[in-house]
């Protein structure tokens, strides 16, 4: 902190820092109860149930995108386990079934812990 009671920029920096790595943690602890990895433009998701439908409406392709039972990689969400999610993009969407043995983190390669 500054001496007038005020946040730095490196108090803020540290503080995003800390959030980042204690999302990735849980991250970790969580993604063996999850079978898809879901991409968007703004969000990643784990989840257990995943549509993908590609739509068209006056000439416009776009994409919407059903989970459920689901976790949302954000940050600055406090509840991030969602029952069902429904994403309407533009952009593409990319859908990964987790091999469990990907699942291995116990590593942590290229994170600090």
């Amino acid at each position: 902190m500054r001496d007038d009671g005020g946040v730095s920029a490196e108090d803020l920096e540290n503080y995003e820092t800390d959030m980042e790595l204690a999302l990735y943690r849980e991250y970790r602890d969580v993604v063996g109860l999850f079978s898809y990895v879901v991409e968007t433009e703004r969000r990643f998701y784990l989840a257990n149930q995943v549509d993908l439908q590609v739509r068209s409406a006056a000439g416009e392709v776009y994409f919407e995108l059903s989970l459920a039972d689901a976790w949302v990689w954000d940050v600055y969400r406090s509840a991030r386990f969602v029952k069902s999610v429904r994403v309407v993009t533009f952009k593409d969407v990319n859908v990964e079934e987790l091999a469990k043995a990907d699942l291995d983190l116990s590593t942590g390669a290229g994170f600090a812990r």
